[in-house]
C-alpha cells in the first residue's frame, strides 16, 4: 500500500465523516424541535420510550444525538430517569437503520433496477438535487436543511466508495491479515472498536467504516463481531461528555447508557464465546460483507434490549447508587434498591 493509497483512504474517511455529520445536522435541524416535544410527552411507559427512542434515532440517524437530547431533557427536569431509560434502550435499536442503509453498497447484480438500489448509483443524482436546492434556498431554512441532508448522504457514499477502493490492496497484505487475526481475539477486538468509536464520536460512522473495509473481502466474522461489540461501548463517550457539569440526574442518565451497553456486551461475549468453545463455530472464519455486518449489529442491539428491558428499573437504581445524592444515607438506600 503506497502513499497515494493512504492519502485516498484518509480522503475517503474525511468525506465519509463529513457526510455523516452534514446529513445528521440536516436531519436534526428538520426534526429536532418536534422530536424534543414528542420525547417530553410520550415516555410515561418504558415500552413507549423504547419505541420512541428507536423511531427518533431512525429519523435523525444518530443514537448519540438522541442520548444527548435525553441527557439534556433530564438535566432540565422535563424527563425523569425512569422515562429516559426506555428511550436510551430504543436509541440502540434505531441506530441499526444506518448500517442497513449503508449495506446496500454491497449489492451486486446485472439487473438495472437492482443496480439503481445501490447508493453509489443514485448518490450523484441526490447530490445534484441538493446543490440546486442549496443555491435556490436563500433564506429558506427548511430547503437549506434538506439540501444538507441530500448533499451529506451523497458525500458519505462517495467517501465510503473511496475508502473501499483504497483498501483493496490490503486484501493481499500479510500485515493486514495478521492485524485481522489479532482483532479476532474478543478482548482486543472489543478494545479496538471501543477506542475508535470513542475517537470519532459515532457508532454509525464506525460501523460504516467497518462495512467499507468488509468490501475488500478479507474481514472475517470473527474479526467483525468483537469490533461491533466494542463500538456499542465506545459510543457512550458522547453522552458521558455531554453530562459533564450537568445535574446529578443528567449524569445518571449517561451512566444508564454506559451500563446498558456494558452489560449487553458482557453477557453476549460470555454467552457467544462460551458456546464457541463447545461447538467451535466454523462461520467465524468466513468473510463477511456489509449486509452481514448490519445483521450482526441488529441482532446484538435488538437482543440486548430484549434481554435487559425487564431489568430497566435496576439500571436506574444502579445509576442512582454510583452517582449518589449528597446525603450520607443515600448510598445505603440505593444499594438496597439494587
Amino acid at each position: 500500500m503506497d502513499i497515494f493509497m493512504i492519502l485516498k483512504l484518509l480522503g475517503g474517511l474525511a468525506l465519509f465523516l463529513y457526510g455523516m455529520k452534514l446529513m445528521g445536522d440536516g436531519l436534526q435541524a428538520l426534526a429536532s424541535g418536534k422530536m424534543t416535544q414528542i420525547l417530553e410527552r410520550l415516555t410515561n411507559k418504558t415500552i413507549y420510550g423504547v419505541l420512541l427512542g428507536a423511531g427518533v434515532t431512525a429519523v435523525i440517524q444518530s443514537s448519540s444525538a438522541t442520548t444527548v437530547m435525553v441527557v439534556s431533557l433530564v438535566n432540565s427536569g422535563v424527563m425523569s430517569l425512569r422515562q429516559a431509560v426506555g428511550v436510551i434502550m430504543g436509541a440502540n435499536i434505531g441506530t441499526t437503520i444506518t448500517s442497513w442503509m449503508l449495506s446496500m453498497v454491497g449489492i451486486e447484480s446485472d439487473a438495472v433496477l437492482i443496480k439503481m438500489l445501490k447508493p453509489t448509483s443514485f448518490a450523484p443524482i441526490l447530490a445534484m438535487i441538493g446543490v440546486v436546492l442549496y443555491m435556490k434556498a436563500k433564506e429558506n431554512a427548511k430547503r437549506t436543511n434538506i439540501a444538507h441532508l441530500l448533499i451529506g448522504f451523497s458525500v458519505l457514499i462517495f467517501g465510503m466508495d473511496a475508502m473501499s477502493a483504497s483498501m483493496e490492496p490490503l486484501a493481499h497484505s500479510p500485515y493486514f491479515e495478521n492485524m485481522l487475526v489479532a482483532v479476532s481475539n474478543p478482548f482486543f477486538g472489543i478494545l479496538v472498536g471501543m477506542v475508535f468509536t470513542a475517537i470519532i464520536q459515532s457508532s454509525s460512522a464506525s460501523v460504516g467504516i467497518l462495512q467499507a473495509l468488509s468490501l475488500t473481502g478479507v474481514v472475517s466474522c470473527g474479526a467483525a463481531l468483537p469490533i461491533i461489540l466494542g463500538q456499542n461501548i465506545g459510543t457512550c463517550s458522547t453522552a458521558l461528555l455531554s453530562s459533564v457539569g450537568a445535574s446529578k440526574n443528567a449524569r445518571r442518565a449517561s451512566m444508564i447508557h454506559l451500563y446498558f451497553n456494558v452489560v449487553g456486551v458482557t453477557v453476549f461475549t460470555l454467552a457467544f464465546y462460551g458456546l464457541n468453545m463447545i461447538f467451535n463455530f466454523e462461520f467465524l472464519t468466513a468473510a463477511v460483507g456489509p449486509v452481514t455486518i448490519a445483521v450482526i449489529h441488529s441482532i446484538f442491539n435488538v437482543g440486548s434490549t430484549m434481554l435487559i428491558y425487564p431489568f430497566s428499573k435496576h439500571l436506574v437504581n444502579l445509576a442512582e447508587y454510583t452517582v449518589p445524592d449528597d446525603r450520607v444515607s443515600t448510598g445505603y438506600s440505593s444499594l438496597h434498591k439494587i
